[in-house]
């Protein structure tokens, strides 16, 4: 009771005090402590009607007091201080100080000091000064998407007008600066004496835009009267008669400005302008086009679309006609190009039975020459690859798969479509096993089935002659049917004997026959006679088998050591002995291989009647392979201290070593095949060492062709090596920690975040200090020349560096270069500088020399409502073609 005997007598002695204790709305300087008067903490309060509701934990939860006029408040204003509260009664206004915040409906203030009038419906607000006269606790005024900060402000709830001095305001990626600004009851704002910038530096931008007067749309557009440009508060001479700036967040439709510049071999141009269309949330489009003055054009529309947690794509076509150099002189060319290029990806999650994907990139020869948008990589690349897969599974044993692929070569000119591929399998099944087995399996129910179909349709051409009249003369198709039949029995406990028999089908639409044309002789020349091949449309079946039969096993052999670092040496050994039987498919009983008549006195020529066909016909032969392989492995345990668990670690030798031969016992002379030696291993992280050989027991002839007659018996020696061949790789990299740990962040929108993750290599990292590596190729072969009777060694080698460095944390290097040994002279070089300006951003890129020798120098704003605002000089290799 003596509480709030105290908390009256307070409340009434503040009456009588009046207006005399209450500063003033608006004062001219900024108070530095807050009022030594009385003061209450509270919560919140709640008008309704004539009463008010004051809670506080000095309060009783029933105090109620009278107000003599109704209150216009129509929802909970919620609000705090951390240091003091005071109520005046009387005459029904509020103070707070130090970090005080109100909330009431969609608005949020907060200030260091803020008087609320509720009878006029009025919040003043500003901050104060510390003991440093520093400026803090500013107000900092928020409805809905709204958001500014200002020195003072007057604010009517009700009618939603203010009138705010000095503000400083965001609006999408821009910033708004006024003196003096008037919020309208639609939210539309009028700034008198204020600047436009793209800068985030609050007092003092490193450019701007300065205007009188302005007025601000939210969500729509930002019009100025005449401004002129500021750079670090320096004027500059640079004027506009208005000013317009986008103020919409999310996609935005409009204009995409031209660059422009002069190519030494195709006049002046303005290059990628065009239009961006915002469609919806899920697609866009944009349009981009280039116009020379030499009569050049291009026009390359790119559709992107995207649909969260199914799938994603883009789909870009372009299409130029290139005139280089003036028509009528003698270097004149007019060059017809094109590109396709689409990629779809499915999230996995979206279909888990099914899958659909497609990187399709078809472009003609010299498309990437010209369009001045094609990356480096694009440009030095002369070999193209597209898919499109559609695959599924049907319970998990049956699975489908329809394939598109593409492959061109854009110095050869030759392009390989492959559409359709179907492919159909089934998974291995044991026809012989019942379900509800009991005990050990038998010997017949290990035998397992499996299905493969496959059907494909090919053109092969040129891009000169794509799709031109009959092409589909030139198609081959066909279809192919495998049937593997397989056990595997364990003998005596270690061996492994397995037994097979593949059964094949090729049908086909179409085969050949030849015949033989007679030698002509006429007063002017003579035609000596040739063979014909004709193509004969039907359906034709090609049917084969084989059998094979192999053992293997696997031993092991280690040796330990009682001291050292090295702990054991383990080597493992598989030798494997196999026998495969082929019937003879060529005799005239099959019918898959015809004999042709010449004009000489030899044996007729035998020919397959499906040769050239897509998946070729039976083997002639009768073949009886027997092969041995012996595969080696070593490795090796040492000790490590850095492993708490085991203490050791295991490094590979030798990879794995083969050693293969085999002997075919159908053959009356030849038996014996070249013995195969391979190998790989990887001792040390980064260096891959492979290495193959080819050794032969048969002696040449004066022509180079294999005898019957052993090498022992011709040179005295075992075998001859007749090629070998050598890859030695070793690739290091050194860097920061930095590298490769994965950054997560919440700056920039969702989808940014996402192009950032997809298209690293796009973007400038400023998060590693410095990076380096290199990679060394060298592939060594001699094989066998009979025009010199020798083996000729050739030698390839590749030498690569990349490396990036941070200056300082704004500055930072990047350099791509290497060695080429053929020519004895740098390779592909290039070096960028870039430099980060806060608000803006500088880079410099030069490529010395090559075929893409050039240099461009550009300088510009980072945010994408300014992306037009740069300087940009270059010089592009184009211009030395």
């Amino acid at each position: 009771m003596l509480t709030i005997f105290l908390i009256l007598f307070l409340l009434f002695h503040n009456f009588l005090q009046g207006q005399d204790t209450i500063p003033p709305l608006v004062p001219d300087t900024l108070p530095s402590v807050a009022p030594d008067s009385i003061l209450l903490k509270i919560d919140s309060i709640l008008l309704a009607g004539d009463t008010t509701t004051m809670e506080s934990d000095t309060l009783a939860n029933d105090t109620v007091v009278k107000l003599p006029k109704k209150s216009s408040l129509e929802a909970k204003v919620d609000y705090k201080a951390e240091d003091s509260l005071r109520f005046d009664i009387k005459n029904q206004r509020m103070f707070l100080f130090n970090e005080g915040e109100i909330t009431y409906t969609d608005i949020n203030l907060k200030a260091n000091y803020i008087e609320i009038d509720f009878p006029n419906n009025m919040i003043y607000a500003h901050g104060s000064r510390d003991s440093l006269d520093n400026e803090i606790g500013v107000p900092e005024f928020t409805q809905g998407e709204m958001k500014f900060k200002s020195k003072i402000m007057n604010y009517n709830y009700k009618t939603k007008k203010g009138y705010i001095r000095r503000v400083f305001t965001q609006q999408d990626e821009g910033y708004l600066h006024g003196q003096v600004v008037k919020k309208m009851a639609d939210d539309v704002t009028y700034i008198k004496t204020g600047s436009y910038t793209t800068c985030s530096n609050e007092e003092h931008p490193h450019f701007e835009f300065r205007f009188n007067k302005a007025k601000v749309i939210p969500n729509s557009k930002i019009i100025t009267g005449s401004a002129y440009l500021a750079i670090a508060e320096v004027p500059t001479p640079l004027f506009i008669p208005f000013g317009y700036f986008p103020n919409r967040t999310g996609q935005r439709s409009g204009i995409i400005l031209p660059s422009y510049g002069e190519s030494a071999n195709r006049g002046f141009f303005l290059e990628n302008g065009g239009y961006y269309w915002a469609i919806n949330e899920y697609m866009d489009l944009k349009v981009l086009g280039d116009i020379y003055s030499r009569g050049s054009w291009a026009i390359k529309p790119m559709f992107n679309y995207v649909k969260r947690y199914k799938y994603n794509g883009i789909l870009r076509l372009g299409y130029a006609i290139n005139k280089i150099g003036f028509q009528g002189s003698p270097d004149y060319q007019k060059q017809e190009d094109f590109e396709f290029r689409w990629v779809h990806t499915q999230d996995s999650k979206a279909r888990p039975n099914s899958s659909f994907s497609a990187n399709v990139n078809i472009v003609s020869n010299t498309f990437n020459k010209y369009n001045p948008s094609s990356s480096t990589e694009a440009y030095l690349s002369n070999t193209f690859q597209s898919s499109i897969n559609y695959s599924t599974s049907f319970g998990g044993k049956y699975y489908l798969n329809l394939n598109f692929n593409h492959s061109q070569n854009t110095i050869t000119k030759e392009i390989n479509f492959a559409f359709p591929q179907i492919s159909f399998s089934i998974n291995q099944f044991y026809p012989f096993r019942t379900k509800n087995r009991a005990g050990k399996l038998k010997w017949y129910e290990q035998i397992g089935l499996k299905y493969n179909l496959d059907i494909e349709n090919r053109y092969n051409t040129y891009d000169s002659a794509l799709f031109k009249q009959e092409w589909y003369k030139d198609m081959q198709n066909g279809i192919r049917h495998n049937i593997p039949i397989s056990g595997t029995w364990r003998i005596f406990k270690f061996v492994n004997f397995t037994n097979s028999l593949n059964i094949r089908d090729r049908m086909y639409f179409n085969y050949i026959k030849k015949s033989y044309i007679d030698s002509i002789v006429t007063p002017d020349t003579t035609y000596a006679g040739h063979y014909q091949t004709d193509t004969i449309y039907g359906f034709k079946n090609a049917f084969d088998f084989n059998f094979s039969s192999s053992i293997n096993t696997r031993l092991y052999g280690m040796y330990q050591f009682k001291g050292g670092p090295i702990k054991a040496i383990r080597h493992v050994l598989t030798p494997a002995v196999t026998f495969s039987y082929t019937p003879n498919f060529g005799a005239p009983g099959w019918g898959y291989y015809k004999e042709v008549e010449n004009d000489t006195n030899a044996k007729p020529t035998k020919y397959s009647i499906f040769q050239g066909s897509l998946y070729g016909g039976p083997p002639a032969n009768k073949a009886g392979l027997l092969t041995f392989s012996l595969s080696n492995n070593l490795e090796m345990k040492i000790r490590n201290r850095k492993d708490t668990v085991t203490g050791t670690k295991k490094i590979v030798l030798i990879d794995n070593f083969v050693i293969s031969a085999s002997y075919d016992i159908a053959k009356d002379s030849l038996n014996w095949s070249p013995i195969s030696l391979s190998g790989r291993t990887s001792i040390f992280k980064g260096l891959n060492i492979q290495y193959s050989s080819r050794w032969d027991p048969y002696a040449l002839d004066s022509l180079g062709r294999r005898t019957n007659a052993s090498e022992w018996k011709v040179n005295h020696r075992l075998l001859r090596l007749d090629n070998t061949t050598w890859d030695i790789g070793f690739s290091y990299s050194l860097s920061s920690d930095k590298v490769g740990k994965k950054k997560e962040s919440e700056k920039g929108t969702e989808q940014e975040r996402t192009d950032i993750e997809k298209y690293y290599d796009y973007y400038v990292d400023f998060d590693i200090p410095w990076s380096f590596s290199f990679n060394y190729n060298f592939r060594y072969t001699a094989a066998w020349n009979n025009a010199q009777q020798k083996r000729v060694p050739t030698i390839i080698q590749t030498l690569n560096f990349n490396g990036q460095l941070n200056i300082t944390p704004k500055w930072k290097i990047t350099l791509t270069t290497g060695w080429d040994f053929t020519s004895n002279e740098l390779a592909y070089t290039s070096i960028n500088i870039y430099r980060d300006l806060h608000c803006w951003e500088m880079s410099f890129g030069w490529v010395p020399k090559g075929a893409q020798q050039q240099w461009n120098f550009s300088i510009n704003v980072k945010a994408s409502v300014l992306q037009d605002m740069k300087l940009n000089k270059k010089k592009d290799f184009r211009d030395y073609q």
